[in-house]
């Protein structure tokens, strides 16, 4: 039904999957390697979009993902990966039905004051959210000499058959 947010969704945790692969491949003290302007560690900005993408979910659909809890301590990769994995299906399922874009959700706000917030708003908040600490993993991967995976759209359709090679 909300046919071009899901590739957009779809990317978000391709993406998201993409730098799970490469921390599995760290070393400890690399998980846990941070670099000033960035939000934190590999593993917990890694935690960190997942968990909050689990609330953007929650907000929208009143439906909480069973281990999502806020304050709760880092997960294990493979803890991520499932959880990844459950939030791609849920993404999918909440994208097949209709949605209201207007509909307002109550927010507090950083600022101590609660913001009547538009559905529409949240899903952007989740996709940009994911970008921008995906970029934080790719800089700490950077700094420690770590290649770093290409994320992009493109290399997203390319990778998942969504930009077919023309033969003729």
């Amino acid at each position: 039904m909300n046919d071009g947010l899901v590739d957009a969704f779809r990317h978000n945790a391709w993406a998201t999957g993409e730098l799970l692969a490469v921390a599995q491949n760290l070393t400890e003290d690399q998980l846990h390697a941070t670099v000033p302007g960035t939000y934190g560690s590999i593993i917990d900005t890694l935690w960190h979009i997942l968990s909050s993408e689990a609330s953007y979910y929650t907000r929208l659909t009143g439906n909480r993902p069973p281990w999502y809890q806020r304050g709760r301590e880092t997960p294990s990769l493979a803890e991520l990966a499932t959880y990844l994995d459950d939030m791609a299906q849920r993404w999918d399922r909440f994208l097949e039905e209709p949605f209201d874009a207007e509909r307002t959700l109550v927010v507090a706000w950083e600022d101590g004051f609660d913001r009547d917030v538009p559905a529409g708003v949240i899903l952007a908040q989740a996709l940009h959210h994911g970008n921008e600490h995906r970029a934080h993993i790719c800089t700490v991967l950077t700094s420690l000499g770590i290649p770093t995976p290409d994320l992009g759209v493109w290399d997203y359709a390319e990778a998942t058959d969504r930009a077919k090679r023309r033969t003729s």
